[in-house]
């Protein structure tokens, strides 16, 4: 499976490419920074944006998009400027029909590095390792979107099979008013 993470920034905008499954070899197809300049409005930064991210699924033709789930910071221009960027990057992947998956910086940090309080250096270091690269990836926004992926291509299976068994236990029940007697649905 091919996974794009996208770390979204309105300035920054990391993304990264992992091929890869559950316990198998994972490999980085390709990473990188989208950048926008702030000198340009934010319509014109978000189309910049767009197109930065169609460039790289025409070019790598992920099956899958993990993208940073926005949790509330203190600066709220800055979340304002990631949940624009982190839209824009589920809006292509839509567009495409790809599945798209939104995992927290917690998450990320705990699937990468087994700690859901590591620190950028930790999580660097350990998707350096679990890629196999000579040199850790840079800037930190492209290190960062290939923990995004290796986090997706670890977790992302479960979740979703998580999700399709709470839908089918929501549709049993809604087909049976949830009344249920002696171990069978009346």
């Amino acid at each position: 499976m091919r996974v794009l993470g996208v770390d979204p920034g309105l300035t920054r905008c990391g993304v990264g490419v992992v091929d890869g499954a559950p316990g198998r070899p994972l490999t980085m197809a390709a990473a990188g920074v989208i950048m926008t300049s702030p000198e340009l409005d934010v319509a014109r930064r978000l189309l910049a944006l767009e197109a930065g991210l169609e460039e790289w699924l025409d070019a790598h033709r992920p099956d899958a998009v993990a993208v940073e789930r926005v949790f509330s910071q203190h600066n709220v221009s800055t979340v304002m400027g990631t949940a624009q960027a982190g839209a824009v990057a589920i809006v292509c992947a839509a567009r495409r029909g790809l599945p798209v998956a939104l995992h927290t910086p917690s998450e990320v940090k705990a699937a990468v590095t087994g700690s859901g309080r590591a620190d950028k250096a930790q999580v660097t270091g350990m998707v350096t390792r679990l890629l196999r690269l000579g040199d850790p990836p840079r800037p930190a926004d492209a290190a960062d979107a290939l923990a995004l992926a290796i986090c997706h291509l670890w977790r992302g299976g479960a979740q979703r099979r998580l999700a399709e068994a709470a839908a089918l236990a929501a549709r049993g029940r809604a087909g049976t008013g949830g009344l249920c007697i002696e171990g069978r649905a009346q």
